[in-house]
């Protein structure tokens, strides 16, 4: 299979229960819930979408087999640190191109995976790290995980944290919403005092301003 790839870089989770931690990041192109274009938004499933996953025009973007993509990856991580590298799998949509043959390739380099997903495809592949970011008026087919990540309030179709309380998942994250009109961080803060089950997350990247 060849992977098609947006961008791989080197830098900081900036969310949920990973932030802060030394990460690459393996951006796909594509995704089921948006075209990415600016066009295809208003008809689009996820509207709020704040990343550019089209093309293959970013940092090392491509289209890769698995040993390729795998070695492309590791090549980003400090050679002399000792520690396990971390690659993140993001998109886009993942889990449409994330499959055994690259899980077979990145754990033959002794490399770490997580990966974001939204939760609406079903995996071809079980990584070491599962988030999931359900996204409303979509069915998760993916139920279960590690991480599970809700970008809250979604105004323009609005979602009950609740709803995926019940999951089986280890760590629930509530994320503030970006990108409108008023600042729903506090909103987000009470939510999690009044519902001790969630977690605050924090796009930290874009407070820092790094990548």
């Amino acid at each position: 299979m060849a992977y098609t790839v947006k961008e791989i870089f080197y830098t900081l989770q900036g969310e949920g229960q990973h932030t802060g931690r030394a990460a690459i990041f393996c951006r796909f192109t594509g995704c089921n819930l948006w075209n990415g274009l600016s066009s295809g938004r208003e008809i689009a499933t996820c509207k709020f979408c704040d990343t550019d996953f089209i093309g293959t025009d970013g940092a090392l973007g491509g289209k890769y087999n698995a040993e390729q993509l795998a070695q492309t990856i590791a090549s980003l991580w400090p050679s002399q640190s000792g520690i396990t590298p971390f690659c993140v799998l993001t998109g886009g949509e993942p889990a449409m191109q994330f499959d055994e043959a690259l899980k077979t390739a990145l754990h033959a380099l002794h490399i770490e995976i997580a990966m974001e997903t939204n939760g609406t495809v079903a995996l071809k592949a079980q990584p070491d790290w599962l988030c999931v970011s359900p996204k409303a008026d979509t069915k998760l087919v993916v139920t279960t995980g590690d991480e599970l990540k809700l970008v809250w309030p979604q105004p323009m179709h609005p979602v009950n944290p609740e709803d995926f309380a019940a999951l089986n998942f280890k760590h629930f994250y509530l994320q503030p919403i970006d990108g409108l009109a008023k600042n729903y961080a506090p909103d987000c803060v009470a939510y999690c005092k009044q519902h001790p089950q969630w977690k605050l997350s924090l796009q930290t990247h874009k407070i820092l301003g790094i990548e």
